[in-house]
């Protein structure tokens, strides 16, 4: 991951930057394309998926690591639309963007793909929770029992977590 994410960090336009922010997230690709700045406390570091946008159909709280509050403080404000990441016409970046920049750098790889990274990663080489990982990657709990119980997001836990991914990602 670091020497990819070195690669990305090369590569020029909003739909790279897209791309480093859906990796840095652990967000799915529909999320970032779709993320307004009114979505982002950057004071907070955290960003609100609203649930209409969700696949759960509900809220989703988003700890930003200090490398995605970086890659959002070089990103440039478009005073024309609230999309953090808007192609030349102000408007969402299409659903082949991510996935085009993967093309270009002639990585054989999906953008969903990174969330599986993610995962693994977080169950093979890190000690943090796995209820952590799959809150992070915005899953839903399977048992209605243990969905019936679960109040907490481990938002202090998942601050941890994405920091930690983040500095491996970047190196």
């Amino acid at each position: 991951m670091p020497a990819f994410m070195a690669r990305l960090a090369d590569e020029k336009g909003t739909g790279a930057r897209a791309l480093e922010f859906t990796i840095l997230t652990a967000a799915r690709s529909g999320e970032v394309r779709g993320a307004r700045w009114s979505e982002i406390d950057l004071p907070a570091a955290l960003w609100v998926v609203p649930g209409e946008r969700m696949k759960a159909g509900r809220p989703h709280r988003v700890p930003l690591s200090s490398g995605a509050l970086a890659l959002l403080a070089a990103t440039r404000r478009n005073p024309d639309t609230d999309l953090v990441f808007a192609n030349i016409d102000g408007e969402a970046l299409s659903n082949m963007t991510l996935a085009s920049v993967l093309r270009r750098m002639k990585v054989e790889a999906v953008p969903h793909g990174f969330r599986s990274t993610f995962r693994d990663w977080v169950s093979e080489k890190t000690a943090h929770p796995q209820e952590a990982a799959e809150m992070a990657l915005a899953h839903t709990v399977s048992s209605k029992v243990e969905a019936a119980y679960r109040r907490g997001d481990m938002m202090a836990k998942r601050f941890r977590l994405m920091e930690d991914w983040a500095e491996f990602c970047l190196g």
